[in-house]
């Protein structure tokens, strides 16, 4: 019978939590950490020699578990037949005369990602001694390794016991009964391909972690009693406030017997006024009809237990993770022989759901704010399994305004879950699959049946933790994915229907899915170049993606927005100070000093990343202004440092700042409630007044009563107009919050300037509540002279390269502006950073990184900027062509400096001055075009002339004729 009892204290001690007498899992096991000898078999030597009878080949070196061997220096120099784990798709690194000196036997560096010092691919045996304690005699003996990569074998003493092939979850293996004293236990590990699960698989690919070979994590040795705990599976229910306890108890093969089960639930990480006494359940084998009227039978039987947690419970999500640990106790009695088994799980009281176009947690709508976690681990190259890691890498998504982790292509260790649950942090999980290039699902190969496994493994062990709410089966597969994927969606949904499942993370968005993880909704897709919103259309802050939620019923998340490059940290890498090296930096140094930039890097970072940085901002601002959409996964927040090297995160692959953003500036418009302007453009000219709309993006904890105002701000933030959108405004949960447009009158903005607009949603107190801090935005606009600007008569402009060469040879001041069909070169300039990066996308444009310029020199005297690529210039490079300056003094640098990709290094330039002949010249490439409402491109334009009609116009370098048609080429 089920009944509910009181219990002591929470903080008091629990005898029978503590006691080893009713923990023997606790006295019974054996840590196996420490040294053990390692031999590698790159020939597959060792079953036929039979290391585990006769141990390994004398000379064996020890190496620590849990540990890699590669971490600690067993395996080959990396040369040029490295057999890597992953495509590469620029393999001009073999063939490339500029690649040479990076193929030479003793300075191997390669371009395409991190390099380990020491490489090996095969199988690594381990081995050491154990002792048997006395007392295990008669007990079942359990061997349990958290994470191997890739499959283990293992031998007691001369017995094979078996092999286990979990990239996902711990292996373990039942050893049976084991004597008393020493037996020698053998494990050979194979980090070779196993199953094609796809090359670039983040579980296994050296993109990422590396293709390591080890244990790591715990791994213990440990004998349990006759009957056991197999599994517990807690099902919340918050409208109940109540929890139904699945548990599987798995029994020997020594008959029928009896028992009870006690349930007990504790609450914990919550403040102390909401720490009540743990509540109880219990079934008593007289009364359960599993127990007492089935009977314990050789092989288990399952109970249920409805766990009431009281109408004060509460529940668990991002604003407030309660959790309770669940106890389960197991008194059996097998043949007259009492048997005692103890398992805990921690669980929360929280239901995640859909609906209609949003996710749901506890039934209140949210928005996915994710980004992704690679498995990229540079100093160990495996994934860590200690919470405090995680602690960290959750608390900095969590400054950046982020509530959710996308495990891509893998599945994180048990620490993970545990730091995420504390947090209230979001998880989607993954299987250890991207069946593509060259790997298919749904084609009857071996991957099919692993996806399986590995799923199950990964409910089984995971499942009861509130912060794993989504799942998906890998990422962007090939083959019949949609039809198999299909019957994967429902077949583990009805398994556990505690989370979100979909298809696959990119594709296929198939009806089956409880939400869609597309690529579409973004600023910028694979393969549309300068076409891509950004860089083809005027800037503005008034898109969204209002047609893709109305086209499908259910939640978009989506796909791996951004993407957006920043130029390398070359000052990182001292940081690298373990497994993996980053040579792909030292080559791309030696490409900038060769091109004479080498002391630029550093501004290079800077003014590229905080481009990027724009760029992240206007994404997640477009997906935050759509209505009902379901959220969004960057890629990503950190770098990603594989696939030809993906430098896309404001933060370094160590989940540390780069310098250029910080968490703060980041979590302005990227968060629970962030204030949005719906501007139609970002340019005005003094005659028109500014025009905007105010929208509310608020998913907090509950709906806000709040003051909404505006204000236009000058660069030294002093306030040039202030304004009410609305007093005491309620703001519901969600992010169709819009108030009526705003019109800035004119006159109010001084001219040229560079002014903020700044929205402040500040709540408001509400009875005794006291109000909260303001949730602020802010968005760079530009005000010029509406008037035309007359030329100085003083300045020649042109756009032959021959009239400028005279009349300058002649002692004249030109202005030289180049059509972009005159210029000859391959290099895509582009408004926004090169995507992803040049060598993985095949050289997609845009090839550049942005704009680097001096803001004091006084040819921004009349145009207002900060020294880097800002929306101003959207007009000065819609159209326009870099020039190549590589013939040019190295001493000659440009007024303005494209950026180029650090795999080519190339001095360019749209706008550089010299001394010519007796005169003076400015050379343009920059679209200066005044025609139309094109007030930016007039307003440089008339910055530039007045600039060269003055006392300040004085040129450093000389060129010649020659010099100057070389850039047209």
């Amino acid at each position: 019978m089920l009944t509910v009892e009181s219990m002591p204290d929470p903080d008091a001690s629990d005898p029978d939590a503590t006691d080893p007498q009713t923990v023997p899992e606790a006295r019974s096991a054996l840590d196996l950490s420490g040294r053990w000898r390692c031999a590698l078999d790159p020939d597959a030597v060792g079953e036929l020699e039979q290391w585990f009878r006769t141990g390994l080949p004398e000379g064996s070196p020890a190496v620590a578990l849990p540990g890699s061997i590669q971490h600690q220096g067993l395996g080959d120099p990396v040369g040029l037949e490295t057999p890597w784990t992953g495509s590469i798709v620029d393999r001009s690194y073999f063939t490339d005369e500029r690649y040479a000196p990076y193929r030479e036997p003793d300075n191997i560096a390669v371009p395409f990602w991190l390099q380990p010092r020491v490489y090996f691919r095969g199988a690594a045996w381990f081995q050491r001694e154990v002792d048997v304690p006395a007392d295990w005699v008669g007990r079942d003996v359990v061997l349990s390794l958290e994470r191997v990569h890739w499959e283990s074998t293992v031998w007691v003493d001369e017995r094979q016991i078996g092999s286990e092939r979990s990239l996902t979850t711990a292996h373990r293996f039942d050893v049976g009964r084991l004597s008393p004293g020493r037996h020698l236990l053998t494990i050979r590990v194979d980090n070779r391909t196993v199953v094609d699960v796809g090359p670039n698989a983040h579980s296994i690919s050296d993109h990422t972690q590396g293709n390591w070979n080890g244990m790591v994590g715990a791994l213990t040795l440990a004998a349990l009693p006759e009957v056991t705990i197999r599994r517990v599976r807690v099902v919340p229910d918050v409208a109940a406030r109540s929890a139904l306890v699945k548990i599987d108890i798995a029994a020997g093969s020594g008959g029928a017997g009896t028992g009870s089960v006690r349930v007990t639930a504790r609450r914990f990480n919550v403040p102390g006024e909401h720490e009540p006494g743990p509540v109880s359940a219990t079934f008593e084998a007289g009364h359960s009809r599993d127990l007492a009227e089935r009977g314990l039978t050789a092989g288990g039987t399952h109970v249920d237990v409805l766990l009431p947690l009281g109408d004060d419970a509460l529940t668990w999500d991002e604003f407030h993770p309660a959790l309770y640990e669940l106890t389960v106790e197991l008194v059996t009695d097998v043949r007259g022989s009492e048997h005692r088994h103890v398992a805990r799980t921690v669980f929360g009281l929280r239901e995640v759901g859909v609906d209609e176009t949003q996710v749901t947690i506890n039934g209140r709508r949210t928005f996915i704010r994710g980004t992704l976690e690679s498995c990229v681990f540079p100093l160990t190259g495996y994934p860590p399994t200690d919470v405090a890691s995680w602690r960290r890498i959750i608390a900095v998504c969590q400054a950046h305004g982020l509530n959710l982790l996308r495990f891509h292509s893998w599945c994180p260790p048990e620490a993970a879950f545990v730091a995420a649950d504390e947090a209230g942090f979001y998880v989607q999980v993954e299987g250890p699959v991207w069946a593509n290039q060259g790997a298919a699902l749904g084609e009857a190969r071996p991957v099919d049946a692993y996806l399986y496994e590995e799923t199950r493994r990964i409910l089984d062990a995971y499942g009861n933790h509130p912060s794993f709410i989504m799942m998906a089966h890998g990422n962007e597969p090939a083959g019949r994915d949609a039809e198999f994927l299909a019957s994967w969606v429902n077949t583990w949904r009805t398994y556990d229907p505690r989370r979100l499942y979909t298809s696959g993370a990119g594709w296929p968005a198939i009806t089956e899915n409880d939400f869609d993880n597309i690529p579409d909704p973004r600023a910028h897709r694979w393969g549309e170049g300068l076409e891509s919103r950004l860089n083809g259309h005027p800037p503005e802050t008034e898109s969204d993606y209002g047609e893709w939620v109305r086209s499908r019923p259910r939640p978009i998340i989506s796909h791996e927005i951004g993407q957006w490059c920043a130029y390398p940290d070359f000052a990182e890498t001292s940081k690298y100070t373990g497994l993996m090296e980053p040579r792909n930096f030292g080559i791309f140094a030696d490409f900038l000093r060769e091109a004479g930039m080498a002391d630029q890097a550093e501004v290079f970072l800077y003014a590229s990343g905080r481009l990027q940085l724009l760029c992240y901002k206007e994404d997640i601002e477009a997906a935050l202004r759509t209505e009902g959409f379901g959220g969004f996964h960057l890629l990503g927040l950190s770098d990603f440092p594989g696939q030809g090297t993906a430098l896309v995160g404001v933060l370094n692959p160590f989940w540390e700042s780069k310098g250029y953003s910080t968490a703060e500036e980041f979590a302005r418009f990227c968060g629970p409630t962030v204030p949005l302007a719906r501007l139609p453009r970002r340019v005005w000219t003094a005659d028109q007044e500014i025009e905007f709309e105010v929208q509310v993006a608020h998913f907090g904890p509950t709906p806000l009563d709040a003051d909404v105002t505006w204000s236009l701000v000058d660069a030294n933030d002093t306030e040039l107009a202030t304004g009410v959108v609305a007093r005491g405004a309620h703001i519901p949960i969600g992010n169709g919050t819009r108030f009526g447009s705003v019109a800035v009158p004119t006159g109010l903005v001084p001219t040229p300037a560079q002014v903020r607009l700044v929205v402040s949603v500040t709540p408001v107190a509400s009875g005794e509540d006291a109000a909260g801090a303001a949730f602020q935005n802010d968005w760079d606009l530009w005000v010029y002279p509406a008037a035309e600007h007359e030329a100085p008569d003083t300045v020649l402009v042109t756009t032959e390269i021959g009239e400028a060469v005279e009349r300058a040879g002649a002692g004249a001041t030109v202005l030289l502006e180049l059509a972009p069909e005159s210029i000859g070169n391959d290099v895509a300039l582009g408004f926004t950073p090169a995507f992803w990066n040049t060598a993985w996308t095949a050289g997609q444009a845009p090839h550049t990184l942005g704009l680097l310029h001096d803001p004091a020199h006084p040819v921004f005297r009349h145009f207002p900027t900060e020294g880097s690529t800002d929306w101003q210039w959207w007009e000065l490079l819609h159209g326009a062509k870099a020039m190549l300056l590589d013939r040019l003094p190295q001493r000659l640098r440009p007024l303005v400096q494209p950026i180029d990709t650090w795999f080519e290094a190339r001095r360019l330039g749209v706008l550089f001055e010299a001394n010519l002949g007796t005169g003076k010249i400015v050379v343009s490439s920059l679209n200066l075009d005044p025609s139309g409402d094109r007030a930016a491109a007039r307003q440089l334009r008339h910055s530039l002339l007045e600039y060269m009609a003055g006392d300040d116009f004085a040129p450093a370098g000389r060129i010649e004729a020659i010099d100057l048609v070389s850039v047209l080429r």
